[in-house]
């Protein structure tokens, strides 16, 4: 029986890749389910054999932990160097971006005040 081992929503590619080459590094069988046409599946890696999970669930906890203490530190040096990204930083990358999705939260906001100011309003008139 199949066993959900690792899921790839909002996981970066080279993390992917690290997990996929540990696995097979380490003779693990497993097989990828993608989010497919529309997005509304779930991506994520499954061991063929439910029995390898806790090998492969070790595996996975220490490397999670190894990237961890790498990431960390990376961002720390970063950081020391002034080299880390900033919301102003991305702000100036992509700022037509920016502009147009804080134009949509706020749209989302008024029309959701609106709404409630409307609804409110209705039973005021009674």
């Amino acid at each position: 029986m199949s066993k959900i081992l690792f899921k790839l929503n909002g996981v970066p590619d080279d993390e992917a890749n690290d997990v996929r080459a540990l696995l097979t590094d380490n003779n693990i069988d497993y097989y990828e389910t993608t989010a497919g046409n529309w997005g509304v599946s779930m991506p994520a890696i499954w061991l063929k054999d439910a029995g390898q999970f806790k090998k492969a669930r070790a595996l996975l906890d220490d490397y999670q932990n190894a990237r961890t203490i790498r990431m960390r530190e990376e961002f720390a040096r970063l950081k020391k160097e002034g080299k880390n990204k900033t919301l102003v930083d991305a702000i100036k990358e992509k700022p037509v971006q920016f502009i147009f999705h804080l134009g949509l939260a706020l749209l989302v906001i008024y029309l959701s005040i609106r709404l409630v100011i409307d609804i409110g309003g209705i039973g005021l008139k009674e």
